[in-house]
């Protein structure tokens, strides 16, 4: 659960709207899969959604360093992706 002030995507207006579809749009299809929520309607990325320029540049850095395009295999890519989550003490 955040410890902050998060709006949920029904009530944001349309700047933030814009950011968390426009960042979504740059992960992999196999994120398009809705997966089951571990902590109800919060998340990482409602944790930004007070500043959307912000949830946008951070969140879709994640999404191009998820390319196919780039010079790494998925199992590579995801296993960089659990050890920086590793290292950062992050369970998400």
């Amino acid at each position: 659960m955040a410890w902050i002030k998060t709006i949920p995507f029904e009530e944001a207006d349309e700047k933030l709207k814009n950011a968390m579809q426009s960042q979504r749009g740059l992960y992999p299809k196999e994120y398009d899969t809705p997966q089951p929520s571990i902590l109800g309607d919060e998340s990482i990325v409602s944790t930004h959604t007070l500043i959307p320029d912000a949830l946008y540049h951070a969140f879709s850095t994640f999404g191009v360093l998820m390319s196919p395009d780039l010079p790494l295999n998925r199992r590579q890519q995801e296993m960089i992706a659990t050890m920086v989550s590793l290292t950062n003490d992050c369970f998400y």
